[in-house]
């Protein structure tokens, strides 16, 4: 009875410590340069910094990596991981189902773009169907005013006395040097007629010269402001696309903005890459660094931010790491390791 006695409050007495040495499982999901896998490692900066408090805390770490960034909430809410990392923004509606840990990074939503050439941008502006249409429409009325002349003109000087089929060009240079330079002094026309008609075709080719040249203008104009964006209401009829379930979802939704939704950003990134989005409103952080690295010479950001955020931990609601963790978080804050994690992933502190 007595061994039995022992061999129970020695158990009691081990069962603490063995739960303190027990792993803390993580959840996670891919979002470079937060969280991400090389060389089968899980890097990045959320996990590295999990990682330092965790070595604080003296726990061991068991990393459970999530399908996508919904599933990985779900996790932690249900009682399947113990914390969740990554570019998760600290909101109300999540505060009522989570716990968050102290802010580990500041974020806000913005808009990537294409890097236009303006060489191009210019020359897809001219190069319009509007524009084409109004360039035969012209050359056509060329080469039939010319003709027109040859009808009146042909048995009356040289210029134009010669068969239709040789007077096509000829008839048409010479309607087009009217409208250009004001027509040849040695060929002006003889005939009633041929004079009456040059000058219809002189007055004509005035309003021909305007709409011509509105037409480029108007084509430049609405290219500039097609692609000028500084703004979300810039977005409007525009193929832009997040994250489903995203507070840049929400922001878009409250500004009443269409848009098309993603299960992950590579999908997001992928459909960009292939000219099927105009644009991607997202966390500025992610979007920054695919600029800086897969999307180099290809996207470009505006560099307004739409709406500040904060990223923390997630942890499940009453969670007793909540407090440690924080402590940790402002330990590194203070001796310089945050500091030095951050600019390791996104370089000197703004």
């Amino acid at each position: 009875m007595l061994r039995f006695i022992m061999l129970a409050v020695m158990a009691s007495i081990a069962m603490p410590v063995m739960a303190q040495e027990d792993p803390i499982k993580i959840t996670t999901v891919t979002r470079a340069p937060f969280s991400m896998v090389e060389n089968d490692a899980d890097i990045g900066f959320s996990v590295e910094l999990w990682q330092m408090l965790a070595a604080d805390l003296g726990r061991r770490t068991e990393f459970d990596r999530a399908d996508t960034f919904a599933e990985m909430l779900d996790r932690v809410k249900n009682g399947e991981a113990d914390g969740a990392i990554a570019n998760i923004s600290i909101t109300a509606e999540r505060e009522t189902a989570l716990d968050f840990s102290q802010p580990i990074f500041n974020s806000g939503l913005q808009i990537m773009l294409p890097l236009e050439n303006s060489g191009s941008s210019v020359l897809g502006a001219l190069f319009t169907r509007d524009i084409a249409v109004a360039v035969l429409i012209a050359i056509g009325l060329l080469f039939g005013g010319g003709m027109l002349m040859w009808l009146f003109e042909r048995r009356r000087q040289p210029y134009f006395d010669r068969p239709a089929k040789e007077a096509v060009f000829p008839a048409f240079w010479w309607a087009l040097n009217l409208v250009v330079n004001g027509g040849f002094e040695e060929r002006m026309p003889i005939s009633r007629a041929g004079r009456f008609f040059a000058v219809v075709l002189v007055v004509a080719s005035l309003f021909i010269v305007s709409v011509f040249v509105a037409k480029i203008t108007a084509a430049m104009t609405v290219d500039a402001l097609q692609n000028s964006v500084t703004s979300v209401n810039d977005l409007e009829d525009r193929r832009v696309g997040t994250l489903q379930d995203s507070t840049a979802a929400l922001y878009l939704d409250q500004r009443e903005i269409n848009y098309i939704t993603f299960a992950n950003v590579e999908n997001a990134f992928a459909a960009f890459e292939a000219k099927t989005l105009d644009a991607i409103f997202f966390d500025g952080p992610i979007l920054s660094y695919y600029v800086r690295t897969r999307g180099a010479g290809k996207a470009r950001m505006v560099q307004r931010v739409f709406k500040p955020e904060n990223y923390g931990m997630a942890l499940p609601s009453g969670s007793p790491l909540r407090e440690p963790i924080n402590r940790a978080l402002l330990q590194m804050r203070e001796d310089g390791r945050y500091d030095s994690l951050r600019t390791k992933w996104f370089g000197s502190q703004r």
